[in-house]
């Protein structure tokens, strides 16, 4: 993990799989406190959109580790008056230790990481949820004791999370599989560059039936139709994402022993139904707990803070 030390995480595709390995295994161990980790470093979360698990998962993993927190709210900070981004990296550079963003454009991190030294990590951007992408893969390798050659199949619309799974999967070996209706596929760039990632080690399908997908798949994932940003049009989403939903009929044509997931908020009666997020398949408690963990350790890799 020494080799993390100091890095930016803007996309789950700037690990490689021994890392995110390394990273499932540190995260495992601080876990169930085979290892301790200690830091009096500061982290700073500048959060354009609205969270509840990044923030407080983040939060809670930094205090564990001995470090302070600082919540660097747009709305009662310059950046919400319009400082230019590089003004802004500039002076957090030199006050803090590493800084999560959460914001909407990519680019926007990639203008952080040019002005700042200091280790950026996206919270999540409209392109990917890294992060999230890590506790995922600690919650599926809990469950099955390892990850090559499961099969993932995740319904819904093609966000960043569909994106962040999919690079993840193919960086793992795993098959994953996307249905989605027509019009709200994956970015395609993302889908060449994971298939690019898998070569043969794994299958990626982009398709429109959601029975075919989660045919034998041991993990069934959803999000919400409408991303943040998007609310405005949930309402015309339903109808079109109705054949998506993950239900126990769904769920049926799954492996037996499948698990199921949701990066939450969950929207019941919607894109899941109470059935199967509360029912025996599901471990998105799990999951979310898993945020906490899997961020603990990238912070401490981040900082080089591993004992």
């Amino acid at each position: 993990m020494k080799q993390l030390k100091g890095r930016d995480l803007l996309g789950i595709a700037d690990l490689s799989p021994a890392e995110i390995k390394g990273l499932l295994q540190l995260a495992k161990q601080l876990k169930t406190g085979q290892l301790t980790c200690h830091t009096n470093k500061t982290l700073g979360l500048l959060f354009y959109k609205a969270s509840t698990r990044t923030r407080v998962s983040f939060s809670v993993a930094m205090y564990q580790l001995g470090g302070q927190v600082i919540d660097l709210n747009p709305s009662v900070t310059q950046v919400g008056r319009g400082e230019p981004i590089e003004d802004t990296a500039r002076v957090l550079d030199r006050y803090l230790d590493i800084l999560a963003i959460r914001t909407f454009k990519p680019e926007d991190l990639q203008t952080f990481t040019e002005y700042a030294q200091i280790p950026i990590i996206n919270a999540l951007t409209d392109l990917e949820h890294p992060c999230q992408i890590l506790a995922d893969l600690l919650t599926i390798e809990e469950c099955f004791g390892s990850l090559a050659g499961k099969t993932l199949t995740y319904v819904g619309d093609g966000n960043n999370v569909a994106h962040s799974l999919l690079l993840g999967c193919a960086l793992m070996e795993m098959n994953i599989r996307i249905a989605t209706p027509p019009d709200y596929q994956p970015d395609n760039s993302i889908v060449q560059q994971a298939k690019e990632i898998a070569q043969d080690s794994a299958e990626i399908v982009i398709t429109n039936d959601a029975i075919a997908a989660v045919k034998g798949a041991e993990v069934v994932y959803t999000d919400v139709w409408a991303s943040m940003g998007q609310e405005d049009l949930a309402s015309t989403r339903i109808p079109i994402f109705q054949p998506y939903q993950v239900n126990q009929k769904l769920l049926s044509h799954a492996d037996k022993d499948a698990i199921v997931l949701h990066c939450l908020p969950a929207h019941r009666g919607e894109e899941i139904t109470a059935q199967v997020i509360e029912g025996k398949q599901s471990r998105v408690w799990d999951q979310a707990e898993n945020r906490m963990h899997a961020q603990k350790a990238l912070l401490a890799a981040l900082l080089g803070c591993i004992e």
